[in-house]
């Protein structure tokens, strides 16, 4: 019903992803959000073969030929303005040590949801805290959204550290809110608001 006038403006002009390029992001401790390239394909497999990936998400990775896939479909999200990922990696070696996204992109309401794992030999060194903060930085101060929303499982304790760490409230409990592969889980909501 694109013909129904609106009272309210978009948070967000649509065209504010699809109308330049992926940005590469500086993040602190020598680290940098870059977009994901086919030369990645082995990493986001062997980052999918690692049971504590696999416990929080759906997906699986059965071979790097599957992975490319993936990785041409992020890049034609970002175009159609519905999720947005990054590599996180070293800025000295370009070793991907993560990802990090924006998740459920809404311009016209100013929102999305924040999502990150991390390689099992980069844990322990900050690389989501680091990776969640510029990622939140530019989607506030670069594209002008409004609120971030970040939800893990409710046993996920890892990820409710970089959570808070990243300034992320914590403002309820979903109740049986996503399946995974041992039933329903409660997932803790966790929100940023641009300031």
């Amino acid at each position: 019903m694109r013909g129904m006038p609106f009272k309210i403006s978009d948070v967000v002009e649509p065209g504010a992803l699809a109308g330049r390029q992926q940005p590469t992001l500086p993040a602190s401790g020598d680290l940098l959000l870059r977009p994901w390239a086919g030369k990645d394909a082995p990493a986001v497999y062997e980052a999918f073969q690692d049971p504590v990936i696999q416990r929080w998400h759906a997906r699986v990775a059965d071979s790097e030929d599957e992975v490319r896939q993936w990785l041409a479909a992020w890049h034609k999200e970002y175009e159609e303005e519905t999720n947005a990922q990054w590599a996180a990696v070293d800025a000295g070696t370009d070793e991907v040590l993560g990802r990090v996204a924006l998740r459920m992109i809404n311009l016209a309401d100013g929102q999305a949801e924040m999502a990150y794992w991390t390689m099992p030999r980069a844990r322990g060194r900050g690389v989501a805290t680091r990776a969640v903060t510029a990622l939140t930085s530019w989607a506030f101060d670069g594209l002008g959204l409004h609120r971030l929303e970040l939800r893990h499982s409710t046993h996920n304790e890892a990820s409710c550290r970089v959570a808070l760490r990243t300034g992320y409230a914590a403002e309820g409990t979903q109740r049986s809110a996503v399946l995974h592969e041992d039933g329903w889980h409660d997932m803790h909501l966790h929100a940023r608001i641009r300031a």
